[in-house]
């Protein structure tokens, strides 16, 4: 199967067209009940929200940061926003559940994983077209990616078998699985390509894989649903949201060890740094609300209502992804 550019649906939001030199903008997916939110962050506020799809819960740019991609598990289509403006630009239809998106390092191959359907598909990308390669089935609920540096892998955390998994993208089969902690979800590379990071969302740790070992290496306690990463932008460290524990842990990535906490109120999920590197801005799924944390003094600056169970965050002005 292959879908140029030619052959995608273009569609339309609603609303006025938004002129991106007003301001500046972050893009979160309320999965709960369908649609995107967009968060004039000047302002603080939502400037308007539109359908998207069923159940969109996590977003990434394509390599050239031309778009940003919606992935919409229960509607099986993709949808490619202006990065700048959160405008509908086109839909890719037929990408069947995919929960949790991501390219390769190398940008040659896009995979998606299946939550519901128990598999990861390996597409071939060109940089225009999104081809079918393999649709490989794995142990029950596949949830969040990561790829080593080389482009050899891309590792699966398997959320319902207490699992990690990893896909051999040249052979296109699933090499290995190893045993981990409960509920494995967000999983993350140390920038050294030596170290996974997994949220157990089960417990209260970062679970620490040698994955060429095969083996545990350390469990770095942070806090009841351990879940999901995002780098600071310093090369150095990353944050976790726990989502049980309601708080954010700063973990430094040569020591593995938490150095610092934040608040994170309302089950904290995915979480954006701005470029100043100066705030981290969370979706608080339970309470329909995007946080707004100042790095400095530990606090919350700003709360900002949203929709059902927000899920995945943008800030168009991010921090670097490392």
């Amino acid at each position: 199967m292959s879908w140029p550019w030619k052959s995608l649906v273009v569609a339309f939001c609603f609303g006025f067209p938004f002129d991106s030199s007003q301001a500046r903008i972050a893009i979160v997916l309320n999965s709960g009940d369908e649609t995107v939110s967009i968060i004039d962050t000047k302002l603080g506020a939502v400037t308007r929200t539109f359908r998207v799809g069923k159940e969109p819960h996590h977003l990434m740019s394509t390599p050239d940061d031309a778009f940003l991609i919606v992935a919409n598990a229960v509607s099986n289509d993709l949808v490619f926003l202006d990065p700048a403006t959160g405008d509908i630009k086109r839909r890719l239809a037929r990408i069947s559940d995919p929960y949790q998106i991501g390219f390769s390092p190398d940008k040659k191959y896009f995979v998606t994983a299946s939550l519901r359907l128990d598999r990861c598909d390996i597409y071939s990308y060109s940089g225009s077209d999104f081809k079918l390669l393999k649709r490989i089935a794995t142990p029950k609920a596949p949830s969040h990616l990561i790829f080593d540096q080389e482009s050899k892998y891309v590792f699966v955390t398997l959320q319902d078998t207490n699992q990690l998994g990893a896909i051999d993208l040249a052979r296109q089969e699933l090499a290995w699985t190893v045993p981990i902690g409960k509920q494995p979800s967000g999983i993350w590379m140390t920038p050294d390509n030596k170290y996974l990071l997994i949220g157990i969302l089960g417990e209260d740790y970062v679970e620490v894989i040698d994955w060429r070992a095969r083996k545990r290496v350390k469990k770095i306690v942070t806090g009841a649903g351990a879940h999901n990463f995002i780098p600071a932008g310093d090369g150095r460290h990353v944050f976790l949201s726990n989502r049980t524990a309601n708080k954010i842990s700063k973990i430094d990535q040569q020591t593995l060890t938490v150095v610092d906490e934040l608040p994170g109120p309302g089950g904290p999920d995915c979480m954006d740094v701005t470029a100043d590197g100066k705030q981290l801005w969370m979706t608080s799924r339970w309470i329909r609300k995007v946080t707004v944390v100042d790095l400095a003094s530990k606090k919350i600056v700003k709360q900002i209502p949203v929709g059902k169970s927000p899920h995945g965050i943008y800030l168009r002005d991010h921090a670097p992804r490392r």
